[in-house]
């Protein structure tokens, strides 16, 4: 572990202690480590220097418009090998929401959640991507550790 100082003026220390207590972290430490790897991680994907990624797709829609339902469940099965989970909630009597875990190479992560947020009918969808390193486990899976 590498320490090292850093100096703030009186505003900016206070404001990030008040994000820090806000946000749960215990210490500055904490704070500024997932920061940095938030960071990192986000030019990293920007760069295009995560070849793989597990991701969260979150979007809600209108289960009433015409054939979405079926679309969104046909792209998913078009795509099983990246789709690893999915959670559906009923939001009201129109809108359902669904959330589901990716994982695979960035561009067809990325692009699986553009193709679903793109449907006629998904009225808000969100992906987020956490770069990984993917290897072959010792079992018959495989395993993605996040690179920071």
């Amino acid at each position: 572990m590498q320490r090292f100082t850093i100096s703030l003026d009186e505003r900016l220390a206070a404001e990030f202690d008040a994000l820090m207590r806000t946000r749960g972290y215990e210490n500055r430490s904490e704070a500024v480590r997932d920061l940095l790897r938030g960071r990192i991680e986000g030019e990293r994907l920007a760069r295009g220097e995560a070849p793989y990624s597990v991701g969260c797709l979150s979007y809600v829609y209108n289960h009433h418009e015409r054939d979405l339902a079926e679309r969104l469940t046909a792209l998913a099965h078009d795509h099983h090998d990246l789709v690893v989970s999915a959670t559906h909630a009923h939001l009201d009597h129109e809108s359902c929401m669904e959330t589901v875990i990716l994982r695979g190479r960035t561009r067809e992560v990325r692009a699986f959640g553009d193709a679903v947020i793109a449907e006629r009918g998904v009225r808000h969808g969100s992906l987020n991507l956490v770069p990984v390193d993917i290897g072959a486990g010792h079992h018959a899976h495989v395993h993605a550790r996040p690179k920071s």
